[in-house]
């Protein structure tokens, strides 16, 4: 009698850990679904072993924390309590639950740039609230609807494998799948490895990219260029910047402007709230947007404006003097105001191109056809950086999603305005507004590296310390430091150096 009890219960947990291996294989198909909105979060890689490598990860990674979920969740309540129709039932909202989350976190990544977080909750409530504030009907529905067809999934995927587990048995692709799987699991890992070791960053900057992700380092990651230190991948993660010495160079031949368009753009600043809103409330054309993100220290902003460039080379080219390297005899350009910015060849003409002005104790009236910016200078005492609004008579400059750096507004007005979108390209940091295709940058300031990554923004200082912070809410973000995106952003900072 209790041979034939533990017969019969060997027998339903042997069927039952059959079953959730199929029910587990279901939902991996579901898994590598949901998580391809992780692979066009980001931009592409550029080269074919990155495209080998994004696709081996996607396949094994995925498919290896799916395979997790079933091994702690539905593998022991197997064991511990085998009854089919519960379990199943059990499973179906658990795997729901799952995979719920994985799409959630899908969203916030593909919006925000990282993965959900205690750290980063307020900003990810901020997301959520506002998405359901702007549409609530339409977001209930699609939130709604989208957690009834993963239930619909699991309890059609429970029920088939269950009902058809005789049949699913005799069918070999299942193990060809899982070596198929565990190659790639194997593969994934060596050429990381590979690329860790010889600075591949076309396929290390897709370490963040998959949840529950972490870098498989072969040694320390070594710059190879004087900005950028890194001794120790696991102790300290030291990255030291250094401005010193910094000599600019300014990209020659320099691209021809075949196109150029006349046109007129006021670039507004002013250091307290009661100007500028004079000014704003005489203006009721301007459009608002409220992640404008400029270095605290006025100097760095004015230099960011006026040549498009990240303070680093400030020492430099002020010390020298240096005109702007776009600035021309058509893309003539004012600075009015600003006594450190005096050497500046200013055209008085009304017609000039782009004009940058003091407009504290001016009353100034835009001419017709003029595209205007506005937004007050810092007047912080602490910190590197501050998300400020920006006011803009071009009502797509307001709509762009994520931050807009003050070298941006010079780069749209050489670039899309006058028309010179070769010239903007080659001789600015900053991105034309209109054709931005990722939402990422680089800045400097008071001797700090800034790199920000939608929400993200990355300050690392001279001594190596570093910190993540969150754009629109200003709170730290509790993630290690972003390697691959790093080393990215400091080629692309020392772009005109030697």
């Amino acid at each position: 009698m209790n041979l034939s009890q533990q017969n019969q219960f060997s027998s339903k947990v042997s069927q039952l850990l059959s079953w959730g291996h199929w029910f587990t294989f279901a939902n991996i198909g579901l898994v590598l679904f949901i998580s391809l909105s992780y692979l066009f979060a980001d931009s592409p890689p550029t080269s074919f072993i990155g495209y080998v490598y994004m696709l081996v990860t996607w396949l094994s990674h995925t498919s290896f924390i799916t395979f997790i979920a079933f091994v702690l969740t539905i593998f022991p309540l197997s064991l511990i309590f085998p009854y089919p129709r519960h379990i199943r039932g059990m499973a179906a909202i658990i795997a729901t639950f799952g995979v719920s989350l994985l799409t959630l976190d899908a969203y916030v990544y593909f919006n925000l740039g990282y993965h959900l977080s205690s750290s980063a909750l307020p900003e990810i409530i901020s997301l959520l609230w506002h998405r359901l504030t702007s549409s609530p009907a339409l977001t209930t529905l699609l939130a709604g609807g989208i957690v009834l067809l993963i239930l619909a999934f699991q309890l059609l995927a429970s029920n088939y494998t269950w009902h058809h587990l005789a049949r699913l048995k005799q069918y070999k692709f299942a193990r060809y799948a899982i070596s198929i799987l565990l190659v790639c699991f194997a593969l994934s890992h060596s050429i990381h490895i590979w690329a860790d070791a010889n600075l591949k960053f076309d396929i290390t900057k897709q370490d963040n990219v998959l949840p529950l992700s972490y870098p498989t380092t072969a040694k320390s990651l070594l710059a190879k260029n004087d900005l950028l230190d890194i001794e120790s991948y696991k102790e300290a993660h030291n990255v030291k910047l250094s401005p010193q010495n910094v000599d600019y160079l300014a990209p020659s031949p320099l691209s021809r402007c075949e196109q150029f368009t006349p046109a007129k753009i006021d670039i507004l600043l002013f250091s307290n709230d009661q100007a500028l809103n004079r000014f704003v409330s005489s203006q009721p054309n301007l459009r608002t947007t409220d992640l404008f993100l400029q270095p605290i220290a006025t100097e760095d902003t004015l230099f960011n404006l006026v040549y498009g460039l990240p303070a680093f080379y400030k020492t430099s080219v002020m010390a020298q003097q240096q005109q702007p390297v776009w600035f021309s005899e058509q893309r003539s350009m004012r600075v009015l105001g600003f006594d450190d910015f005096a050497y500046i060849n200013n055209n008085e003409n009304l017609e000039t191109a782009i004009s940058i002005i003091n407009a504290d104790n001016k009353l100034y009236t835009p001419h017709q056809n003029t595209t205007v910016f506005a937004f007050k200078l810092s007047t912080e005492s602490k910190g590197i950086v501050t998300t400020s609004r920006l006011y803009s008579s071009d009502k797509r400059i307001t709509q762009v999603d994520g931050l807009i750096q003050p070298s941006d507004l010079i780069a749209t007005s050489v670039g899309q305005y006058l028309n010179c979108s070769a010239i903007a390209k080659q001789t600015i940091l900053g991105t034309n507004l209109y054709n931005r295709k990722d939402d990422t940058g680089v800045n400097y300031s008071q001797n700090v590296f800034i790199a920000y990554k939608k929400d993200r923004i990355t300050l690392i200082d001279s001594d190596g310390n570093y910190k993540n912070i969150s754009a629109a809410q200003g709170f730290a973000i509790e993630q290690g430091l972003d390697i691959p995106f790093l080393v990215q952003s400091i080629k692309k900072l020392k772009q005109f150096t030697p």
